[in-house]
């Protein structure tokens, strides 16, 4: 049976305490190949522009972007673009970023604050709300043409821990319901209250479905990441949710069970140490003793910090990624210290193509040593306060992502993947039940192509 093929822990990887931690039911999905045409074909693009896109919960972004009345920022998914707008009340609203009259852009810059939205094409004025303030010429209209006061076109917008979602035709159910996620699960986090301090956007040359599959998995760690074994135990827990939501919990701070040495306290455990606020040259034990370590010595700082909301974590969650997907194309890295967000949109045009957004939120803590994982990749002198906010830095088609030795792997890996996927020889892909949370992003994906939703 299906469910006795799910891969159990090493029970040396932190005790039994830790091993399978909140554990989901199993979900039996099948095992057949999907046709691998989803991966490059024009026509799967057009039924997920007519039947995913518009239907879904789409992550615009972070309402700490938008923190006073009149704050904005853009946000554009294939040809759509929508601006979404702090209101006066403190609530978030969004609209379709086309003026009514001919349809110019009303929104031009990726974000900014303004107490009206001016069209640069013939000066008509719209307020933050949306609603039609001025048309230029007014009198040079029929009557008939702008009796109905037309304004911006408003998008459905629900907020969640932080985060701003939108949907396209209204008709999703409750952001809650949708999301999939147990109650009070992205809570604990707190969310609302980090700041994004690095966003880059980066060009791929594949498949946005390509990037989110590599993204859900921890299979390929040994053979494209080998560094990533010291450090962590490539063997994930995966849980699935309701609507295509689905979770991992990687170990870390231990050494791969792969590995003959599993006691040398190497660089990269010596980095987790100091992340912790532990010195590693006087560390006094080996690597199996490094785990427990960092999880006493996050808790008790979280006291001495008074950071209440570590309580609500499990000793595993102080140490271990939780990579958590929100379909269709989100991964959240949920970390006390940081959550890593994952964004994989598709390119307007080219199947072939997506865009890599990723941002990384931290909540900022005046105290030395406290700061998002070392491994997450942000740059030196990056200010973590929360008072700037700067512009995405964007990586053009070809270019080094420069994001970290292991996502820059994966830049380079997924157009090889992209290519071999378009072969003769390639009838689809076959996933293990490591690949558990693939499976389930496809065949949720499956029902709003195929119109089983």
């Amino acid at each position: 049976m299906a469910e006795a093929l799910q891969i159990a822990w090493p029970m040396d990887v932190g005790g039994p305490a830790n091993t399978h931690e909140a554990r989901r039911p199993y979900v039996d999905n099948g095992e057949g190949a999907p046709d691998p045409a989803r991966y490059y074909s024009a026509q799967w693009m057009q039924w997920e522009n007519e039947r995913l896109w518009p239907r879904v919960w789409l992550l615009a972004g972070v309402a700490s972007d938008i923190p006073d009345p009149g704050d904005f920022f853009t946000f554009e998914l294939g040809g759509e673009s929508l601006v979404v707008v702090r209101q006066r009340d403190g609530s978030v609203r969004s609209f379709f970023n086309a003026c009514p009259h001919r349809g110019t852009r009303v929104a031009l810059a990726e974000r900014g604050s303004v107490d009206r939205f001016t069209c640069s094409f013939h000066g008509w004025e719209f307020g933050c709300d949306g609603g039609l303030l001025k048309i230029t010429d007014e009198h040079t209209f029929r009557s008939g043409v702008v009796a109905h006061r037309p304004g911006l076109a408003p998008v459905r917008t629900e907020t969640h821990c932080g985060l701003v979602f939108v949907n396209l035709d209204g008709k999703a159910p409750p952001l809650k319901q949708y999301l999939g996620l147990p109650d009070g699960y992205l809570e604990a986090y707190e969310i609302d209250r980090m700041h994004v301090v690095q966003h880059v956007q980066s060009e791929w040359a594949a498949n946005w479905k390509t990037g989110q599959d590599s993204f859900v998995e921890t299979y390929h760690l040994p053979f494209v990441h080998p560094q990533t074994c010291t450090v962590m135990e490539y063997y994930s827990q995966q849980d699935l949710f309701e609507n295509g939501a689905s979770r991992m919990i990687v170990p870390f701070c231990v050494r791969s069970h792969q590995l003959e040495d599993r006691t040398t306290v190497d660089a990269g455990l010596q980095m987790m140490l100091r992340d912790a606020g532990i010195d590693p040259a006087g560390f006094v034990g080996d690597a199996t003793a490094v785990r427990q370590a960092v999880q006493r010595a996050k808790r008790a700082r979280a006291e001495r910090l008074g950071l209440a909301h570590y309580r609500n974590f499990t000793d595993g969650q102080l140490v271990d990624s939780w990579p958590t997907t929100l379909f269709p194309n989100v991964q959240l890295g949920l970390h006390p210290e940081g959550v890593f967000v994952h964004r994989f949109l598709p390119h307007q045009r080219d199947p072939e193509r997506f865009t890599y957004d990723t941002m990384i939120l931290y909540r900022h803590v005046d105290a030395p040593g406290y700061a998002v994982p070392a491994w997450m990749g942000l740059a030196p002198g990056t200010d973590t306060t929360g008072e700037t906010r700067l512009d995405a830095r964007r990586v053009p088609l070809g270019q080094r992502p420069e994001l970290g030795q292991v996502l820059d792997q994966d830049s380079e890996l997924l157009p090889m993947v992209q290519a071999g996927i378009r072969s003769r020889g390639f009838k689809g892909p076959l996933w293990s039940e490591q690949e558990l949370r693939i499976r389930h992003l496809h065949r949720e994906l499956d029902r709003y192509v195929y119109g089983e939703k």
